[in-house]
């Protein structure tokens, strides 16, 4: 493919510098693909940040197959209709593709623990920014203006190797069993345990939670946002008298933990049944000392699952399958505890029968429609046609579709990138959520929280722990 490119691109190279003195051009760099690119002062390639199907760069065509590259949704090209901007346009995708096509021609060697051992030492982190784009290393500042402009990432650092292991495991034959669900069966058990959830109870642990400065990953009210959820936790046990179940803080390499209740199921070979939010906060103008209350993210996704997990427990909920209810850490720097504990499951081959997220329950914009909006992407189909039916059944508000999340959008996104059937309930259609996260004032004293509209999400949550645990 090298040769059979080699001379279209000196000729483009020649081309190129030949127009040079009759047109201004400058090269720029596709830092969030680790590429580099050629782009034109008054009329650039990809001049826009505005969202777009994803376009797909042809690098390799055969009557047999060929080779694309995914640009993210945030390139967009733009049509050139004077002639020499055509000429530049043409010379410069042409270079651009012959640049990809050297970058592609080589092999991309796999990265060795020791080179990401030495690299994290000095302070950087490996990052996913695109589906099927290799991992570029990032400087925390870096870090900190991706998740400032809205790009959503992995933060591989840690769980690299394991989902290289994974990754080689799938592509040899070891896919996951597509799931199917019955539809929900157990009204009369369930609605008896919805019955006593309140939103009272929730208000009682976001007060606590919402008190601490922030619950940023590397802060030590971080770290004690944890331990307070899981001491919440084991004292819902004792008061039910549950000595069976199990309360364990998950650690990571920073001093935020996350947290796994674990109610056992009779039926251990049976797929666990999982449930999932997030507990830190953020605070994006000072993350570390930064006032982040983070009350709808994701206080209310954390209080959610607490509830729900009270109320299972009152009603002595005594599953087959095993049913977690999971905190995740660092979901703000890159789905870091989630990613951490989906890779472990599976290379430690345990099996899901389902993972339900929660991010963000609290809001919906005033005069909007209030429903409770579904993922429609880097979820289960199934599973989402499931929850549907769980909304119907059990809530009192409609289940809607919420607008493509993206890649690495929530914790969600960890489980579904290693084969386990997951999905995503959201607190609104996008664009009538909560705009004041990731701030001092996320908060419930913002108009269009509503503790009814939460926990409608938390009664889901209880029904999707029973209907698939039972």
């Amino acid at each position: 493919m090298i040769m059979l490119v080699a001379i279209p691109c000196c000729l483009a190279f020649s081309l190129y510098h030949g127009i040079k003195a009759l047109v201004s051009t400058y090269i720029v760099s596709f830092p969030d693909l680790g590429l580099q690119g050629i782009q034109f002062k008054d009329s650039p390639l990809f001049p826009s940040r505005a969202p777009f199907s994803p376009h797909r760069l042809l690098l390799s065509p055969s009557a047999t197959s060929s080779t694309f590259l995914t640009l993210p949704t945030h390139y967009r090209p733009t049509r050139h209709l004077n002639n020499i901007k055509m000429m530049k346009s043409l010379l410069s995708t042409l270079l651009l593709l012959c640049t990809l096509v050297s970058v592609n021609a080589v092999p991309v060697v796999p990265l060795s623990s020791t080179d990401i051992k030495a690299k994290s030492a000095q302070g950087l982190r490996l990052l996913t920014l695109a589906e099927g784009v290799a991992p570029v290393w990032k400087t925390e500042s870096q870090v900190l203006d991706l998740i400032r402009g809205g790009k959503k990432f992995f933060d591989v650092t840690e769980t690299y190797e394991v989902e290289k292991k994974i990754a080689s495991a799938r592509a040899s034959g070891d896919v996951s069993i597509q799931q199917t669900y019955a539809a929900p069966s157990h009204q009369t058990a369930v609605k008896a345990i919805l019955a006593t959830m309140t939103s009272a109870n929730m208000q009682t642990y976001l007060t606590t939670l919402t008190a601490f400065n922030n619950r940023y990953y590397k802060s030590a009210t971080g770290a004690s946002a944890s331990t307070w959820i899981a001491n919440t936790a084991k004292d819902i046990a004792t008061k039910y008298g549950r000595t069976d179940v199990e309360v364990s803080l998950f650690a990571h390499s920073f001093v935020q933990s996350s947290i796994i209740v674990r109610i056992p199921g009779t039926n251990t070979a049976n797929p666990r049944v999982l449930l999932g939010a997030h507990m830190d906060s953020i605070n994006l103008s000072n993350p570390t000392s930064g006032r982040a209350p983070g009350a709808d993210d994701d206080g209310t996704g954390t209080v959610n699952l607490l509830e729900a997990y009270r109320a299972l427990l009152q009603g002595n909920f005594r599953p087959t399958s095993t049913v977690e209810f999971q905190f995740y850490a660092a979901e703000e720097a890159g789905l870091l505890g989630s990613q951490a504990i989906a890779t472990k499951y599976k290379n430690d081959g345990v099996a899901v029968r389902g993972h339900y997220q929660l991010d963000m329950t609290g809001y919906f914009k005033p005069g909007t429609k209030e429903v409770m909006a579904l993922a429609p992407d880097y979820i289960d189909s199934s599973l989402n046609e499931f929850t549907k039916q769980l909304i119907t059944a059990y809530a009192s508000i409609p289940w809607g579709t919420d607008l493509a999340c993206g890649y690495a959008c929530s914790d969600h996104a960890s489980f579904n990138k290693v084969g386990y059937p997951t999905t995503y309930p959201f607190e609104a259609v996008t664009g009538n959520d909560n705009q004041l996260i990731h701030s001092a004032s996320d908060t419930t004293s913002v108009s269009g929280f509503s503790w009814s509209h939460s926990l409608e999400f938390a009664k889901v949550a209880a029904a999707f722990a029973y209907e698939l645990g039972i």
